[in-house]
């Protein structure tokens, strides 16, 4: 995917495909790629999620722009949106987990967190990784902030997979929720909070670094 991805990305940027052009279908980049069209359609998802396609049902997919937008879209949010949302509820919501969290908050997450470091599949990964945010926010023990995760959660589930695929950023997630968990299961709500604040803030670089390269910190920068 990442290869298919790249080569039309690079296409586009060069103007090998200009705006208005229709690109290759999904059969012939199949074809051509030696990949099956699940492949395809996920590289097409990404030019579309980074603002430099639209895909038209029966029609094809079609570029609107020579270059990536700032601010991608996921689904109904754009990536601006959940930012914003994300530190406003997130980071405290980490705070409100240590503080409250039951014996069971802390074994679901306990489990949730071996299943993500033994997991291959990104599918899997990123439903678990969805599961995980939804839990530290039940753990808070205000439902209302169950149910702000659970709105945003497909368009959190998109962008997770985008990350993944063209950021690698699998590996360091399951590191950045280990923090949370340890500041959680200990009870420490400014720890629970500062590793929350690194771990969104590292998701963030990592996205402007796909999108804007040269424009962000190294995500990795003060691991």
């Amino acid at each position: 995917m990442e290869a298919v991805l790249a080569y039309l990305r690079g296409g586009i940027e060069r103007g090998d495909y200009a705006v208005g052009d229709k690109l290759p279908s999904e059969v012939s980049l199949a074809k051509e790629f030696e990949v099956s069209r699940s492949v395809i359609r996920e590289a097409l998802r990404g030019l579309q999620a980074l603002g430099l396609t639209v895909s038209r049902t029966g029609i094809g997919t079609f570029v609107t722009a020579d270059g990536p937008a700032e601010n991608p879209t996921f689904g109904p949010y754009s990536a601006r949106d959940l930012f914003e949302v994300r530190r406003h509820v997130e980071i405290p919501v980490a705070g409100y987990a240590a503080l409250r969290r039951s014996s069971d908050d802390l074994d679901l997450l306990g489990h949730l967190i071996e299943r993500m470091d033994l997991e291959t599949d990104n599918t899997a990964w990123v439903a678990l990784d969805s599961l995980f945010h939804i839990t530290i926010a039940q753990a808070s023990g205000n439902p209302v902030f169950g149910k702000v995760i659970e709105e945003i959660r497909d368009a959190l589930a998109r962008q997770s997979s985008f990350l993944n695929q063209l950021g690698d950023r699998r590996g360091r997630s399951n590191v950045e929720h280990r923090r949370i968990v340890t500041a959680i299961a200990e009870s420490s709500e400014q720890s629970a909070i500062d590793a929350m604040t690194d771990h969104l803030q590292h998701v963030e670089d990592t996205l402007t670094t796909i999108v804007r390269p040269g424009h962000a910190k190294d995500p990795n920068g003060d691991e």
